[in-house]
């Protein structure tokens, strides 16, 4: 018996082949060597070497301690980041189920049981009792002999498949905080513009109060008063609109941190945000910067193992099992030697004729890889982008935003020139009236930029990746065992 097994367990130990093709990391061309939209205007600036590592909450640049404390309240109770993390949890046990197969399987088994055989049962001695007890308590073990790397290439799969989950995860936790961010940032444009319009309406009111004394002296005439009502009217409506778009700003904030909408609340924000520095760093390091370029890397090299699992089914399957026991019928000690019963031996299995569905999955599988290959490409492209619409959109928004600034600065002297020329009598209250609206819409527009700039800075941070590096996610045996907090 033992010659017998000596071939085996050489078998068992020479180091089994994969039949899945060598890994390539995907080629996306030739990288540019700076963004085309980069300057040197100080909004944004070169990455240094230590710029390239993780920075910790990217939302810090604003220097907004109300932002940084709903980030965390995200970050602990949204609820699709929830979902994120149990898709990788099950991406990890799947992987606990497919390496289960690298180990030999072990069982038992016992059972005590009474019997009654039919009289005409083929081939039954004529001796045999009509009923009689069958006592059994065995052992058993199998194992599957790895030759073609078909369970290790399950197992990478899986692997890569659970590195992709983790890098899922990071994608939608830094979306969720740029979305986050972005509606902060339009929040607080909004009370920069109820500012705006309530410092207008002392104004308009100290307006029509100065023309019904002029009204009432004999100097203005009913139009003007009429005028100024108007115009006060307006930008009271303007106030309710701008508060209205507030809260549903608010709103949404609360549903991302968490909140029901009813017991949330945000107070007026104090100082404007500013638009800060961010690093920008040479574009190959967008590569690992992304999370989801990194997930759509491990889907691929995902997909190039599942290659390996199909060729295998076109070779035999061997596997090694034994069996230990005994068995009676009820009578004496079940454990005594003469009820002992053992088997071992080797099983070789293979199929000859299956109508193509070998050559089928294999196919599927080389396809399947065409497509991952392709999806990594596209994400690829489409981060690069982001960042130069970015780029282009803070480059434009910040020449937009002087150009604005002026025709603000502007038309506040013309509304200052033509209320103390009406004060002299040498203009009617239509030209007072004419400058005040010009000068609230340019104030207005300028907030507007202001803001946009802003969302765009958030764009742009969220398009460079974040504070998120690949060395983040999890090694390959750690994405089997390890857990991911959701602080990561």
């Amino acid at each position: 018996m033992l010659r017998r097994l000596l071939p085996l367990a050489a078998v068992a130990v020479l180091p089994a082949c994969s039949l899945a093709p060598a890994y390539q990391k995907p080629d996306v061309g030739p990288l540019p060597t700076a963004y085309a939209g980069q300057t040197s205007e100080g909004l944004w600036s070169p990455a240094h070497p230590a710029d390239t590592a993780t920075r910790g909450p990217w939302w810090s640049v604003y220097g907004d301690d109300q932002l940084d404390h709903l980030e965390q309240q995200l970050d602990n109770n949204n609820p699709s980041l929830s979902v994120a993390l149990a898709r990788y949890d099950a991406a990890r046990a799947i992987v606990g189920e497919l390496r289960s197969d690298m180990y030999p399987q072990l069982g038992v088994g016992a059972s005590a049981t009474r019997n009654r055989q039919s009289d005409n049962r083929p081939l039954r001695g004529s001796n045999q009792p009509n009923e009689y007890s069958a006592n059994t308590l065995g052992f058993g073990a199998s194992y599957e002999l790895d030759l073609w790397g078909r369970v290790r290439n399950e197992v990478a799969a899986g692997k890569a498949e659970a590195t992709a989950a983790a890098g899922d995860l990071a994608s939608v936790k830094l979306s969720l905080e740029a979305q986050l961010a972005d509606l902060y940032v339009r929040l607080r444009g909004f009370d920069v513009q109820d500012r705006i319009l309530k410092d207008t309406l002392d104004a308009y009111q100290q307006g029509l109060a100065l023309t019904q004394r002029r009204f009432e002296g004999g100097i203005a005439s009913g139009l003007d008063v009429s005028r100024a009502k108007t115009q006060l009217a307006d930008a009271e409506a303007q106030v309710s609109e701008v508060e209205g778009q507030r809260a549903l700003t608010e709103h949404a904030i609360a549903s991302l941190v968490g909140v029901p909408a009813s017991n949330f609340s945000l107070p007026p924000g104090g100082a404007a945000l500013s638009v800060p520095a961010i690093p920008l760093g040479v574009p190959s390091l967008l590569l690992e910067r992304r999370p989801d370029i990194a997930a759509a890397e491990r889907r691929m090299f995902a997909a190039n193992a599942e290659i390996g699992v199909a060729r295998a089914a076109f070779f035999p399957r061997l596997s090694l099992s034994a069996a230990f026991g005994w068995q009676d019928t009820g009578m004496g000690s079940l454990l005594s030697a003469g009820n002992r019963y053992w088997a071992l031996g080797p099983e070789l299995a293979m199929s000859l004729f299956d109508g193509g569905l070998r050559h089928a999955k294999v196919q599927a599988a080389q396809a399947n890889l065409d497509a991952a290959a392709g999806q990594y490409r596209e994400v690829v492209l489409g981060a690069f982008q982001q960042v130069e619409d970015n780029l282009t959109l803070l480059q434009q928004l910040g020449k937009e935003a002087k150009q604005q600034d002026e025709a603000a600065s502007s038309a506040r002297d013309s509304q200052t020139i033509a209320t103390n020329r009406y004060r002299e009598g040498a203009v009617n209250y239509l030209d007072v009236v004419t400058a005040q609206t010009a000068t609230l819409q340019a104030e207005r527009s300028a907030e507007l930029v202001r803001t946009r700039r802003l969302q765009a800075s958030v764009d742009l941070i969220r398009a460079l990746g974040g504070g998120w590096d690949a060395a983040q996610l999890p090694a390959a045996d750690m994405a089997a065992t390890g857990s991911m907090s959701r602080a990561r």
